[in-house]
């Protein structure tokens, strides 16, 4: 069964068909149950996760939190693992998953919200009587930054406008995430503080380019370097001191070293994963595949033309990562649509691009978009102006029409943007 829902409307020729297929197979490499099925093993008291086993008659309780888009269907799965083992959980996640031990709240995002910080608080409290025998697994997953909240000192509502001020604002994920980090109680390593001094496995899965763990969801389980004052310098880049903080309104992370003693972070899925599958498939296809990039970063409008410019001739080029656009209109739409439909004026007949979020929402209802010489034709004759739409951000009303946007629905796994361009 195809995860792009409307795959045969799509697929109007063969180099569509192409693209598809090795979307596809990106996308189904990163689903949840392929994903534990190929790291994480229990056998005889130990579990093994990659090439780490811990020895399971070494803890009294075992307890698991996850948090983050695709969270859930990790931890559905190493539910499933553990079985009785399992002394407790709390996950939080966009789409539900059904639980037997594992207590499940449907959050929000990309805005944090009051149900996303009281289940962080709930958990917390849950969690507020570790020892040394006691195991705790964190599931981590992009999104966490807002899904797991828990403010130091600003109300929700100074929150959600410091964050959509930084989603507006052009900033990459890792300033944003630097100015979360010194706002909440559990980001920057705040979490590995809290949960000190039980044993904590934090089993990551990475959207954030180069897969930086005290990047991802803004590091709760990890070392964070920054200071107060660098996110008070990431503030004044983009020009946003008027949301006027005051100076003990953001807290310094945990900088000792105890706090990570009984820390693994351990990489269990990223956007390299969903690139080999893709990379693998295109040469069973028959083509010559080259992987670009795994940290493509840049802002949409411009980064389509730049892997335009980098495909030779008869070749497929992959590339994973996270644009930013700077929204100026009032329109829908999201990166990968931004992208694709900035990339039409540079496209020869020859020539197609597709952009599209794992997670299968790019800010819409669409995934991201495909675009090519059939894309400019439809365009062309419904007479719309592809810079028009631009100007607004509006790109999900452009493919809405065309008819070109990538549909999925929500999927379980999240581990960035991916683009793919084929030249003929």
């Amino acid at each position: 069964m195809n995860l792009i829902k409307n795959f045969n409307a799509l697929a109007k020729n063969e180099t569509r068909k192409i693209c598809l297929e090795i979307i596809e197979t990106g996308l189904a490499s990163i689903q949840p149950q392929k994903v534990v099925q190929e790291n994480i093993s229990l056998k005889n008291n130990t579990l093994t996760i990659q090439h780490q086993k811990i020895n399971l008659n070494n803890f009294k309780r075992i307890f698991l939190l996850g948090f983050g888009k695709g969270s859930a269907g990790l931890s559905r799965f190493i539910e499933e693992t553990l079985k009785d083992k399992l002394s407790k959980g709390f996950v939080i996640d966009l789409e539900p998953q059904s639980f037997s031990r594992i207590e499940f709240t449907k959050g929000t995002h990309p805005l944090p919200s009051k149900q996303n910080i009281s289940f962080t608080q709930k958990a917390i409290e849950q969690f507020n009587n570790l020892t040394i025998k006691d195991l705790v697994i964190v599931v981590i997953a992009g999104g966490g930054s807002a899904l797991f909240e828990y403010p130091h000192k600003i109300t929700l509502e100074k929150l959600i406008e410091v964050n959509k001020a930084l989603l507006k604002s052009g900033a990459n994920i890792y300033e944003m995430n630097m100015v979360r980090k010194h706002l909440s109680k559990v980001k920057g390593g705040g979490l590995a503080k809290l949960l000190y001094p039980s044993k904590i496995i934090s089993i990551i899965a990475s959207d954030v380019p180069g897969n930086d763990v005290s990047t991802i969801a803004s590091g709760p389980t990890a070392a964070d370097q920054s200071t107060k004052k660098e996110a008070f310098d990431i503030l004044k880049k983009f020009d946003l001191e008027k949301l006027d903080f005051a100076e003990d309104d953001f807290l310094e992370t945990p900088k000792e070293d105890i706090c990570f003693k009984n820390v693994s972070n351990i990489l269990i899925l990223s956007n390299l994963t969903a690139l080999f599958s893709m990379q693998n498939k295109a040469k069973e296809l028959g083509f010559n595949a080259i992987i670009y990039s795994d940290k493509l970063q840049g802002e949409a409008r411009f980064v389509g033309k730049e892997l335009i410019d980098a495909t030779p001739s008869h070749h497929i080029l992959l590339a994973a990562g996270e644009t930013t656009v700077k929204v100026k209109g009032k329109g829908i739409g999201g990166r990968n649509q931004e992208l694709v439909l900035n990339s039409l004026e540079h496209l020869e007949d020859d020539t197609l691009i597709a952009s599209f979020d794992s997670d299968g929402w790019d800010n819409s209802s669409n995934a991201g978009a495909i675009g090519d010489f059939k894309t400019l034709e439809k365009a062309k004759r419904l007479n719309l102006n592809p810079q028009k739409y631009s100007d607004s951000n509006s790109s999900f009303a452009f493919f809405e029409k065309t008819g070109d946007g990538i549909i999925t629905g929500r999927l379980p796994s999240n581990v960035s943007d991916l683009m793919i361009v084929i030249r003929k």
